[in-house]
Formats: C-alpha cells, structure tokens, sequence
C-alpha cells in the first residue's frame, strides 16, 4: 500500500476513535465507529489474497449489522425518552440488545464467531489493529452504558468468552487464531468488571493491548504463524525468543509479570462486591488460557529444531524493520507489576 493511502487510513482510524472517545451522542458515536470501520477494510484487503477478501467481506457484514442494530436501537430510545444522549436507555430490553450489539462489535462470546476467521485472513500488521485499536471504541460505549447499572448480561457474557476463548484456543496450530481466542478471553476479564470498576477494566484493556501487541510485533520480526516454525525461533533471534517466552507467560497472568497485574485486581474486586464464586469461575477459566500459552513456549523452548532444514533462512537476512514500538510494548507487558500499587492508587 502505498504510504500517502496507509497514513491516510490510519489517520481515519484515529479520528473515528477519538470521535467515539469524545461523544456524549449516540449519533456522534455511530459515526465514529463506523469511521473506523470504513478505515480498516482497505488495509484488510489490501493483500489482494482470496483469504484477506473472504476476511473483509465477513468483517464488513458483521460490522454493518452491529452498526445497523445500533443505529435502530439509539433512534428508539430516543423516540421514548427524547433524549440522544449516551446513558443507561430507558427500557431493560432496549439495554440488553444495545449491548449484545457492541458485544457483537468486539467479537464476545457467543456472538465471537467472526473473530478468529477474520483474524486468520489477515497480516499480522492489520490484525494487530483488529485485536488492538478496534476495540477501544465501543469497549468506551460498553463502560458508558453499563456504569452504575447492576445487570447479569455483561457477567454472563464475560463467562461465556473466557470459557469459549480457554477451550477453543486449546487445539489451534495457527498463531492468529490462538491470539484471537486470547483476546476473546481477555475481553471477558474486562466486561465482567465494568459496571462495578470501569476504571479497573480500562486499566485491564491498556494492559492487553500492549501484551498482544508485543506479541504480533514479534511474530511479525520472527516471520511466523504457525506453532511449528516457533521450533526455529531460537535459531534466528535467541534474544527475541526469551523476550516472547516472557510476553506469553505474562498473557497468561503469571507473577512477575505484568498481566498478572490486572487479572489480580480484577479477582480482589470481584471478592470486595461480594461475588466469590464469579472470581472462582474466572480463576479457574484462566487456567485454560495459560495451557495454550504454555504450548507456545513448550514449542519455542524446550522442542529441537529438525537437523536438516530445507526451509528458508531469513535469519540470515538483516532485519528491516523498527525495533523501537517492540522494544516499548515488551517492556511494558513485562516490568509493570512492582508499580501496582501506584496504579491502583491512582485508580481509586
């Protein structure tokens, strides 16, 4: 792609975040999500690959059906209150079916479906946009709606996804569906704890972010999406490959590292609103994510490279590419976790 339509296209992407970000109406909001929507699609298909089309298309229609449903929903709420304002709508029903529609938008489980084919179908550059930036806006939308509400959708919902995203996960060879079922995984954390934390599953979504961005950048610079080539990692890039060693083992919420920082909040919260067996459900889920991050590392760690290797060697080849976001994102998913206590003060 050419750099003036990429700058382009990522600028766009920025401006219908910032628009979702900044809106307190729903007309507002609509337009900036489906700005960020409109943004995506070239960079998805830009590859001209059958798979990257296939992808797009799936994106396209499941994206154009949550935004036609938002749309329907917000026009009819404001027919009954008078209001465009973005709050908690007027009636149960009208609420519920708003939020399966953004439930539908971030790929939560049981509406998670489109997720890990779309993501299979795409480079590792734009689905680290789709696990990433595209979940901001309407994760925003959801904190707004469900603040000071006390709902079971949004808990059922969070159990589904990190039940759906720990089992699915476990039989996957390729590395984008893996990082997709992660994701649905994470995006439970996050959507059980909002309406009592908003602030808590925000800092849980920055934390992610950076986890999985530091994942795709590295198998970006490593050239590889399947488990099997992870056995030649250590060949290439030595140094690299400890540092994803790190990064999977801090996705999948282990001390010292970072992502155990929010899923341990997280836990704390749900025991102080009184909802231990909700925190044993999710306690005992993560144990299925950490089995397939364990299998990534078994793979890169503790399995030998065949002797002869007739595959190319691109280790060989002098890296091209910038080190500098890898270098941030992995520092941050890895040394964040003695700073808890000053995150959590500024929290609360």
């Amino acid at each position: 792609m050419h750099p003036t339509l990429a700058t382009l296209f990522l600028m766009s992407l920025g401006l219908g975040t910032t628009l979702t970000f900044m809106s307190s109406h729903w007309l507002l909001a609509w337009m900036g999500l489906e700005i960020s929507t409109l943004a995506i699609l070239p960079m998805m298909a830009q590859n001209h690959h059958p798979r990257a089309v296939e992808a797009t298309i799936k994106y396209f229609l499941v994206q154009a059906t949550a935004a036609s449903m938002l749309l329907f929903l917000t026009t009819l709420n404001a027919l009954m209150t008078g209001s465009w304002l973005i709050m908690p709508l007027s009636t149960p029903l009208i609420m519920t079916l708003m939020i399966l529609t953004l439930a539908l938008k971030m790929g939560l489980a049981p509406l998670h479906y489109w997720l890990p084919e779309v993501l299979q179908g795409l480079d590792l550059t734009t689905g680290l946009i789709l696990s990433t930036w595209q979940k901001l806006a309407p994760f925003i939308l959801m904190m707004q709606m469900t603040y000071n509400t006390d709902m079971w959708l949004p808990t059922a919902l969070g159990l589904a996804s990190t039940l759906a995203g720990g089992w699915a996960g476990l039989n996957q060879t390729q590395l984008r569906k893996i990082l997709a079922y992660s994701s649905i995984a994470h995006l439970g954390w996050m959507i059980i704890i909002v309406q009592h934390s908003p602030k808590l599953a925000f800092l849980a979504l920055i934390i992610y972010i950076f986890s999985t961005a530091a994942a795709f950048l590295m198998f970006n610079m490593m050239i590889v999406t399947k488990i099997n080539a992870l056995a030649l990692t250590w060949s290439k890039t030595p140094t690299l490959t400890a540092t994803t060693l790190l990064v999977f083992l801090s996705l999948g919420g282990l001390p010292p590292l970072t992502g155990f920082l929010p899923k341990w909040a997280i836990l704390q919260e749900l025991v102080t609103q009184e909802l231990p067996l909700t925190a044993t459900i999710l306690a005992l889920t993560a144990l299925l994510s950490l089995y397939f991050y364990l299998r990534l590392c078994y793979t890169m760690a503790l399995t030998i490279a065949p002797n002869t290797n007739n595959a190319l060697t691109p280790w060989r080849l002098k890296s091209q590419q910038t080190m500098l976001p890898l270098s941030i994102m992995t520092t941050t998913s890895l040394t964040l976790l003695p700073l808890t206590p000053a995150i959590l003060a500024f929290i609360y």
